[in-house]
């Protein structure tokens, strides 16, 4: 069986900066490393821009959802918003629920309102159901689901942020 994956050393040598940058909770390296031309490297750093966490993140986070030009990046940073919960991520992420050329990324988006809970991110959960693609809608039923639960039964916490999608 033949690869065409070749070991990046460059990429492994800025890996262990990175992770001495961690340790230093550096978050200027990694907000200017969320600007990296090498995407695996992008999408580490948007993991520990969301780990530092704060709503501070959020813009970051946010900025590479809407621009970034590799879908596993955006994904990325769709899944960090809905862990940071901060409703400032909402409409970054409905942007990308409604606009984003991926299914990828519009299914982990509108995964990312049911777990930030928040009734800002309904209407755009339920347009989502019209969407072509099943997985979107699919995920889009699971974000209702955990609205309608937050909703009815007045509990946010840590099960519906667990279970939003």
């Amino acid at each position: 069986m033949t690869s065409n994956y070749n070991i990046n050393y460059d990429r492994l040598e800025l890996i262990g900066e990175m992770e001495k940058e961690f340790k230093n909770k550096n978050i200027q390296f990694f907000s200017n490393l969320s600007f990296h031309h090498d995407p695996v490297i992008r999408t580490r750093a948007i993991c520990i821009i969301a780990e530092f966490g704060g709503e501070h993140a959020v813009g970051t986070i946010s900025k590479a959802l809407k621009e970034d030009v590799d879908e596993l990046v955006r994904h990325e940073a769709a899944f960090s918003l809905g862990q940071l919960g901060f409703t400032s991520a909402i409409k970054a992420l409905s942007d990308a629920v409604e606009k984003d050329p991926s299914i990828f990324v519009r299914h982990e988006a509108a995964v990312a309102l049911g777990v930030i809970g928040s009734e800002d991110g309904r209407s755009v959960l339920i347009s989502a159901l019209k969407d072509p693609s099943e997985e979107v809608k699919k995920s889009a039923i699971v974000a209702l689901s955990n609205l309608d639960y937050i909703f009815n039964f007045k509990k946010k916490n840590k099960f519906t942020r667990m279970t939003g999608g």
